[in-house]
């Protein structure tokens, strides 16, 4: 089994069967992930995250903030996800923590246009806009997910996004 800061991202299917299966709340952020970005309901970016929570902060219905080890000691980015996390609380809005921001591009498109910018992907906003409510169960698991994981005291619960290959390193 492999575990990431307590969370087991790859699990055998059954007691003593060599099959491992991606952890489902991994599973759901990626396919919530893929809807939301099929609907327009996506909102990219540290900044355009704060922009969006201010003017319409009950249309937020997930909070993502990603990033990796090397991002750990960037304060300014920390600063932001404190202030984004403290935002979300106050408004009932989940938060998730993610590491892997490579398999995140490739989820979302990390780049707009060829030779551009990498897209921010530090905060993504999923949103469900008041005229067009959105039901979807994957949304439900990470709500559940969120929610589980608050009762055992960890308000930010923590995945890791890695490619659909089981790791070479499980034991």
């Amino acid at each position: 089994m492999l575990f990431s800061k307590g969370i087991l991202l790859w699990y055998p299917v059954l007691e003593g069967v060599q099959e491992y299966r991606m952890h489902p709340a991994v599973a759901a952020v990626e396919e919530v992930l893929v809807a939301a970005q099929r609907r327009g309901s996506l909102t990219v970016g540290v900044y355009e995250s704060a922009k969006l929570m201010n003017v319409d902060p009950d249309s937020v219905i997930l909070c993502l903030l990603a990033a990796d080890p090397e991002d750990e000691d960037d304060i300014a980015l920390n600063i932001h996800f404190t202030l984004i996390q403290a935002f979300c609380c106050d408004n009932e809005i989940n938060i998730v923590r993610l590491s892997g921001l490579q398999r995140l591009s490739e989820i979302v498109g990390g780049q707009t246009e060829p030779g551009a910018e990498p897209r921010d992907l530090h905060c993504i906003l999923v949103t469900n806009p008041h005229a067009e409510p959105w039901t979807c169960s994957s949304l439900e698991a990470i709500s559940n997910y969120c929610t589980e994981s608050r009762c055992r005291n960890q308000w930010v619960p923590f995945l890791t996004l890695t490619n659909d290959e089981k790791p070479s390193t499980l034991t």
